[in-house]
Formats: C-alpha cells, structure tokens, sequence
C-alpha cells in the first residue's frame, strides 16, 4: 500500500526509488503524471461504452512490463506526455463536456495520488459522472479500499494465475496471487447493480486469451466460476495482436502468432460448460486493427472512438478551485 514515504511502495513490485527526486521506478515514470490520449471510446464493452462512449484516458508507464503488450508505446516506450494534476482534472471535465457516459481511467495505478488529487478537484468544479479504474489487477487490496470511495466501475485484468507463466510474461511469478486478492477485493466492494439494463457499478473481469496458453485460460474460468459468479461480470478478448518488438520467450513460440480457430472454439466451449454467462465475449480478431497506434490522433478505427486531446496538444488548465 502507498505511504507517504520517499520509498516507491505504491504497486506490489515495491521497487523503492524516490519518485520524488531520483530515477523512474519499474514502472518507468517519476511522481509526475504523464498520459497519451483521452476521448470518447466506443470500442469498451456495451455496458461502458454506452451509447455516447466512455471518457477514456490512457495513461504511460507501468509496472507490468509484460513482454506481449498491446498498447507497447504507451506502457513501456515512453509515449506521452506530462500533465499536471489540475490539466488531468481539466480533461476529465473536458470529456464530460464533450459527452462521455464515465471516466475511464487507464493503466493509471502508478499514479494513485496524483491521480486522487484531480479527481478531488475535478468534483469540486462539478465533475459528476461516475469512474471506472481500468487496470492490470496488480494492485494492493488496501488500495482498492481506498478507491472504492470514488470508483463506481473496476475494470481488472486477470491476465494469467499461472505463476510460471506469470513469471515469463511479466517477471511477476507473485501476479496470480496479488491479481486473485485484488479482484476479489473489487468484487466485495462494488456488488453489481444496473439502472436500466446498464451496469452502474460493478466488477468487470477482463481475460485476454494468448495463443499456446489455453490451460492458463481454462484456469482463469473455473476460478471465475467458482469465485465471482454473480459477484463480477467477465470479459472474454480475442484480439491478441504480437507487437513487432516481442523477443522470442523459451518455451512460449505460440506468442509469435494470433489466435487460431480451435483455440477460440475451445475458449468458447469452455465458457459454456462452465454456465459463465453474465459478461461478453469479444469478437475473434488478431491483427493490427486491434493494435492502437498511440501517435496517431485517433489510435483506434475511426468508428470506435472520438479524440478529445493526445500528447503533444495543449492542454490549458480550466478554472479548478482546489482547496474549496
């Protein structure tokens, strides 16, 4: 859980640098914010989307690394750039001027405080739609307590609870075990409830399927089945893209390659056999139109998502009275 202390203990890798004053940590940024692109995104599950889209900003860095990313430029290349907290308090009033059904935050759990300190500004200034924590799952259950206070909607990945495999992917064999008592801890915070057919707050358990990895898969299902079912709802993705900067992993070749139709079947079946059914089922897609291009304007197909603003623009801070 995050101190006060110059010592980074913010993420479980507890790297310990001084943000402050000395080098990034794992995750590769300072205590300074930085993002790539906000606006309003189509392309999120129905039950973020909406109709209007969801108020998404992707932030840099993270403290994952995982070797197959799928948004490579942003979390681990440095694309981005440094807000501070009042202009991340501007952007998130920007969306929901500009109409968003929430406020998507992404990836940002390496900047809890910072990102804490807009969000209080942001509602002082009349921001009043509700907050969706989108995140790899690799987060202290003390954190999730603290957010719970604001975040209506968590949106985890729970992208393996294989420790072997956690351990190629990301050099986090502890991942399975952090990611189980973080989502857990969601799930006991944020009971589902709809208004009107639409998930209001709730858990929203994202899984991407790797090729060659299908009993890491299986594994992630029947521990939904068994631990979230009717506590969270399930997200199952098929777009798994290879980044053309990917190194060969010993033992994990199949990486190289995008999803073939036995395993998407099989993924399927097993989903059925299990009774999951309260979440989605993404299309089966892998190639580069699931892959965002985070210098362009638009990263994602032009009909799936609308820009607000993305690194390099100017970003003036609106009127925030902080300390009212």
């Amino acid at each position: 859980m995050p101190d006060n202390s110059p010592s980074c203990r913010i993420c479980p890798r507890r790297c310990g640098v001084n943000r402050l004053t000395g080098p990034p940590g794992v995750c590769g940024q300072t205590q300074r914010i930085r993002a790539a692109w906000a606006g309003l995104h189509l392309g999120e599950e129905p039950d973020l989307a909406g109709e209007k889209g969801s108020g998404t900003i992707f932030f840099s860095g993270c403290s994952l690394r995982c070797v197959c990313c799928q948004n490579l430029q942003i979390s681990q290349q440095g694309l981005g750039a440094e807000i501070s907290p009042s202009q991340l308090a501007s952007l998130m009033l920007r969306l929901q001027e500009a109409g968003a059904e929430n406020i998507n935050l992404v990836s940002g759990s390496h900047f809890l405080p910072g990102i804490m300190a807009a969000l209080r500004d942001a509602r002082r200034a009349g921001l009043d739609l509700p907050l969706v924590w989108n995140s790899s799952g690799y987060e202290y259950p003390e954190a999730i307590r603290a957010l719970s206070e604001e975040v209506e909607i968590f949106v985890p990945d729970c992208k393996t609870l294989n420790a072997s495999l956690s351990e190629l992917l990301m050099h986090a064999s502890d991942y399975p075990r952090v990611a189980r008592r973080a989502i857990e801890a969601m799930a006991a915070a944020k009971p589902i409830r709809r208004r009107n057919d639409r998930l209001v707050r709730g858990v929203l358990v994202r899984h991407l399927v790797l090729p060659g990895c299908l009993e890491s898969t299986r594994e992630v299902l029947a521990w939904f089945r068994e631990k979230l079912t009717g506590r969270a709802l399930l997200s199952v993705m098929f777009q798994y893209t290879p980044p053309a900067e990917m190194p060969e992993i010993p033992n994990l070749a199949s990486l190289q390659r995008g999803l073939q139709q036995h395993e998407i079947e099989q993924v399927r079946t097993w989903v059925e056999e299990l009774g999951i059914e309260e979440g989605y089922i993404q299309e089966a897609a892998g190639d580069a139109r699931w892959q965002p291009d985070f210098r362009r304007r638009n990263p994602f197909p032009e009909n799936q998502a609308r820009p607000v603003w993305r690194h390099g623009e100017p970003l003036p801070s609106l009127p925030v009275r902080a300390g009212d």
